[in-house]
């Protein structure tokens, strides 16, 4: 019952939580790489600010990212006009690319990235089958064949009438040149920030409650991975999984089904951890008599933890919570949606302009306006130099002026974005989609979470894979991600040992302000009636910034409900100078109707 208008500097929706093209994100990436400030051209806006206001000036520039560093590995990139092939120096590449690739998309992609036609995409694309339960729709994984025909039968006539056709096409992946990646650029959806949703997670919930599940839809992850002794291994979580691993011997799956049991219902149970209370849950898992494969199943790939920084309690929480999300859409606990993260704040865009909300992209504001008696904000000015008054104003973090966050201590998330030629896990099955938690190597450092994306997702071009890596920054997101890189991929396919990886076509690394968690009072001088938003955090999940709208909804409306259920469109009442005859006369009719 609100009116709602939402302004917004940039040229697409949802922030840092947005989703790009291939030459979308290659514009991201320029733009990012670009040092200059914005300086105000004219100052007439000041003559709008009267004698009893002060103003609060925000930023003209987004400068929550950093250390932007793209490189490119794939085949004819030299011809191509991108770069030198092998960075080995680190040389950062992305406006070599970008040029290419904006010669290769529409002037309506070049200048709006991100901002697709999502429907004419999704009719290119094959219908895959969907399963309903409470208005979310699942999409199966699908089994697509994609074996190079033509080089299976070179292999075979060359001496080799024993191989299958599927075994000479994973010793040879198909060829993917940087041109087809660049003319196939529509095909990717890249997010800037790396996330799956838990099937009764909070996300979901909210979806669902208020229907604007309508506007998408998900696949369900396929497996959960563990990095361990320097391979890649699939983790069994399901019961189902359990008892059909050929990996864990009867004992492990009696130890695991036990474990995974008290989990579910340790609330009930607490005189088995009050003693571990205050330790980590690492050093709990050892006391419960389970192997070391086990421990680092349970710690890495299902409960999802630090090895250092989390305790018993919280251990067994984020079990219990991966344990409940299981079977309500598939075997796993994860739903990703399709065409990427940058989908669901696009969902919610869409549910709020049908019912009146108003959107501005590419529509700067140049300061809150604050009345000096009541020290409330009564306006805005925006770079057209118009005042618009409103009764609550709710900022991104990335908005506010150094002075006003001088008091303000941010963490920074570290990023990777890949495109690679193969799966981390050859399967029979090419569409999968893959979350893998990669452990520290060294005492203090994070855990990286690596999400591997198929082409069935909607997010990257037949034939490739579409690879995040997240973790909290200890240094540049380079520094950080590299080394993980290097364990699970080729760069540079030199040895035997290399080629047997997925090799990397195309990367980039950055770093995001994480700005979630940060309490009201550390912001200076900010009005009652101002709220802040944060970006992305580091979680798998969306809890945190769902708990955040909710918290701001209800601070501004206390005795209404947060994102109800949003009313059938023949129920809903209008002014009365907004009913046109029409219906005035449909209603009139309804009237006589009831009274008999």
């Amino acid at each position: 019952g609100q009116r709602v208008l939402h302004v917004d500097s940039r040229n697409y929706y949802g922030g840092n939580w947005a989703s790009f093209s291939f030459s979308g994100l290659l514009s991201w990436i320029k733009e990012n790489q670009q040092n200059t400030d914005i300086k105000d051209e004219s100052e007439d806006w000041r003559k709008l600010i009267l004698e009893n206001e002060e103003v609060i000036s925000l930023n003209k520039k987004d400068k929550t990212i950093q250390h932007v560093e793209a490189f490119c590995f794939a085949e004819d990139v030299e011809e191509a006009g991108a770069l030198a092939r092998v960075p080995a120096a680190g040389t950062s590449v992305a406006e070599e690319v970008a040029e290419e690739a904006e010669k290769e998309c529409s002037p309506l992609e070049s200048s709006v990235p991100g901002a697709e036609n999502w429907e004419s995409e999704k009719a290119s694309s094959t219908d895959p089958a969907s399963a309903e339960e409470g208005n979310i729709t699942e999409i199966n994984s699908e089994n697509e064949s994609s074996h190079n025909t033509a080089s299976g039968e070179s292999a075979l006539e060359l001496g080799k009438p024993e191989a299958t056709l599927s075994e000479v096409s994973a010793q040879e992946p198909k060829k993917i040149t940087y041109s087809q990646i660049v003319r196939e650029g529509r095909r990717f959806n890249i997010d800037l920030v790396s996330k799956l949703l838990y099937s009764r997670g909070l996300l979901i919930e909210l979806l669902i409650k208020s229907n604007v599940s309508r506007y998408a839809e998900f696949k369900n992850a396929t497996r959960i991975l563990a990095f361990r002794e320097g391979k890649v291994e699939q983790v069994p979580c399901s019961r189902a999984d359990v008892f059909n691993s050929r990996q864990l011997a009867m004992v492990e799956k009696r130890m695991l089904m036990k474990f995974l049991t008290f989990c579910l219902e340790y609330e009930q149970h607490p005189d088995e951890y009050q003693d571990y209370k205050n330790s980590t849950f690492a050093q709990f898992l050892k006391t419960r008599k389970l192997t070391p494969s086990l421990q680092h199943f349970i710690l890495h790939s299902i409960a999802m933890v630090s090895e250092n920084d989390c305790n018993t309690l919280e251990g067994l929480q984020a079990t219990r919570k991966f344990l409940q999300c299981l079977g309500r859409y598939g075997n796993t606990p994860f739903l990703f949606p399709l065409y990427g993260q940058g989908e669901i704040p696009q969902c919610f865009c869409r549910m709020c302009a049908v019912f009146g909300g108003i959107y501005c992209l590419r529509h700067s504001v140049q300061c809150l306006v604050v009345d000096k008696e009541s020290g409330r904000c009564k306006a805005v000015v925006d770079h057209f130099g118009q005042r618009i008054s409103a009764s609550y104003f709710i900022v991104e973090d990335s908005y506010l002026s150094e002075s006003v966050c001088v008091n303000v201590c941010y963490r920074q998330l570290s990023r990777a974005v890949l495109i690679t030629d193969q799966s981390v896990l050859k399967t029979d099955s090419e569409q999968q989609v893959s979350i893998l938690t990669v452990p520290p190597v060294d005492l203090g450092q994070p855990a990286v979470c690596v999400i591997e994306l198929c082409s069935s997702t909607m997010t990257c071009m037949k034939d490739t894979y579409l690879v995040h890596l997240t973790c909290p920054s200890t240094k540049t997101a380079r520094e950080d991600l590299e080394p993980v890189v290097q364990k699970l991929f080729s760069l540079n396919a030199e040895t035997e040992k290399e080629l047997e990886k997925p090799r990397v076509l195309w990367a980039v690394y950055f770093n995001m302000r994480d700005s979630s968690g940060i309490d009201r009072n550390s912001y200076s001088g900010l009005p009652s009636n101002v709220y802040v938003c944060s970006g992305p955090d580091s979680a798998l999940g969306n809890d945190c910034a769902v708990k955040q709208a909710e918290t701001i909804f209800q601070e501004m409306f206390p005795t209404e409900e947060f994102c109800p259920a949003p009313p059938n469109p023949e129920d809903i009442i209008y002014d009365e100078d907004e009913i046109t005859e029409g219906q005035k006369k449909k209603k009139k009719k309804e009237i006589e109707k009831n009274k008999w």
